[in-house]
């Protein structure tokens, strides 16, 4: 995806119009996909306005339209909720900001598609998982988040991503990656190419279970880091879940496993030192039973057996990704150095040899 230009810059601006006078626009967050900004204005008397100006990566999400129909769908629907349990929608889910013309996202004349949303205020966000409280509260968040959406109108939802989380597909990607070669680094990854081959088998444990509708079809999120969740300030308890671009149909275990894998990790997503890289069971155990709390009745007993099973199966997923990506030159995950997505795949594949041996002590949570 093309760069953002002074130009689009400022034609998204002139179709918001937002009021005060804008102070700063500067790059925020950490997220590998799209172009995320925060925009200050002075509002004078009123003190100061914050606002999240983001543009959608459409080389990734190539239906950009339908993304955003699943956001506004669901951010309406959880609105809606928020206020009949007498919660506060402002803070406790994401509120788009409409253009000037009253629409909720903008396309500038370069084709890129843009949204704005409400900053949520006195709320602090958590790169890695510094109390095992907050591991807690982001489990229990995104519990509530499924149980506010146990009667949302699924068949709504499109897949905005195909196959997404389909882990037969992700390796058969792999494989032709492999095949295909492009960059001439296979021969440089034997070791991590036998890994992805070893754990193939993990594979095959979802499919049957959605064909037969034994694991019901539920909203998830699809990408449950703890970066994507907003924490009061003042009461620490988890507040809003953020970046609803993979919103769709899947399973419960898929949203518990991909939380797992990247907080319960001892080690950081990238680590270079495979030996600091293990699963933390006393992190697993808090996120297991706040996801449990906060999903309540709407988990079945059959979902529940197999969140263990989940988090090694999103755990080989991601490490097939990273090494995939790798493999065809880097191009779906923003990288910082040239051997950086494979860090990621080594991280992966070394959390999940620790989670097989661990599987016991998972299942018995």
């Amino acid at each position: 995806m093309i760069p953002v230009s002074d130009q689009s810059k400022r034609e998204v601006l002139d179709a918001y119009r937002f009021h005060g006078t804008l102070l700063s626009m500067n790059p925020y967050g950490n997220g590998h996909i799209n172009d995320t900004f925060l925009l200050v204005f002075d509002m004078y008397r009123m003190g100061r306005l914050k606002v999240i100006l983001q543009r959608i990566n459409t080389d990734v999400f190539q239906k950009p339209q339908e993304l955003m129909e699943n956001i506004i769908g669901v951010t309406t629907f959880l609105q809606k909720k928020i206020q009949e349990a007498g919660g506060d929608s402002s803070r406790e889910t994401l509120t788009l900001i409409p253009t000037a013309g009253g629409e909720l996202f903008y396309v500038d004349t370069q084709g890129g598609y843009w949204r704005a949303y409400q900053f949520i205020t006195d709320s602090v966000c958590y790169e890695r998982v510094e109390k095992t409280g907050y591991f807690f509260e982001s489990a229990r968040l995104f519990g509530i988040f499924q149980r506010q959406l146990s009667d949302y109108p699924i068949a709504s939802l499109h897949e905005i991503i195909p196959d997404f989380h389909n882990t037969q597909v992700r390796y058969e990607q792999f494989q032709k990656a492999l095949k295909e070669d492009v960059c001439g680094r296979a021969q440089t990854v034997s070791s991590e190419i036998r890994d992805a081959i070893a754990y193939a088998n993990l594979c095959e444990i979802f499919p049957p279970l959605i064909a037969s509708g034994e694991l019901p079809l539920r909203v998830t999120h699809n990408d449950t880091k703890l970066n994507n969740l907003m924490f009061d300030n003042q009461s620490g308890k988890g507040l809003c879940i953020m970046d609803l671009d993979t919103v769709m149909p899947g399973l419960l275990a898929y949203d518990f496993g991909d939380a797992i894998r990247f907080g319960a990790n001892t080690a950081a997503e990238d680590e270079t030192d495979l030996s600091r890289v293990s699963l933390d069971l006393r992190l697993y155990e808090a996120y297991a039973k706040g996801f449990v709390e906060g999903c309540g009745s709407v988990m079945t007993e059959r979902e529940r057996e197999l969140l263990p099973e989940g988090a090694l199966v999103m755990t080989y997923e991601c490490g097939l990704r990273f090494l995939t990506d790798y493999l065809q030159g880097d191009t779906y995950f923003k990288t910082s150095y040239p051997t950086h997505n494979l860090d990621r795949c080594r991280t992966q594949f070394a959390l999940l040899a620790d989670m097989a041996d661990k599987l016991p002590a998972m299942r018995s949570f």
